[in-house]
């Protein structure tokens, strides 16, 4: 069974310092990406270039190649992302993403028919919605609250 905390225990609301954290070691991060990259294209091997468009199909090897780089990260001290591993990962991308560029979408107006509704509706409806209100609530005189001898 847990134990929780209570009022009565003392809490410090000191800062705790920091732990002592080693140096990054960018030369081996940057091998240990390469290492990552490589599992990765080699992953990309099996599937057909026709598909590296669609990440449906390689969701996983990217994931695991997103994975393998935080973790090598990690394991030599370096914050991830950083400079170094984002640069590869876009050197990766233009390896193989280069020609997934979706086309553009061009917005179009509606007709205007559909823009007139489309305004008109909220106008009116907020127009409908206070004469209810102005229509539902009794008239109250202002001076049927104050005591008679006030008045």
């Amino acid at each position: 069974m847990t134990r929780g905390l209570s009022a009565a225990d003392g809490l410090s609301t000191e800062p705790t310092p920091p732990r002592p954290r080693e140096a990054c070691n960018e030369s081996r991060l940057q091998w240990d990406v390469e290492v990552c990259g490589e599992d990765f294209k080699r992953d990309m091997a099996h599937i057909d270039p026709q598909y590296w468009c669609n990440l449906t199909h390689f969701i996983s090897e990217y994931h695991h190649f997103t994975l393998c780089t935080e973790t090598k990260s990690h394991d030599v001290h370096c914050y991830w992302p950083n400079p170094l591993v984002e640069s590869y990962i876009i050197h990766i991308h233009k390896h193989f993403f280069t020609n997934c560029t979706m086309e553009r979408v061009v917005w179009v107006d509606p007709p205007e028919d559909t823009l007139t509704i489309l305004i008109l509706v909220p106008v009116f409806l907020t127009m409908a919605m206070i004469a209810l209100v102005w229509v539902m609530v009794p008239d109250v005189d202002p001076r049927s609250d104050l005591p008679q001898a006030a008045l």
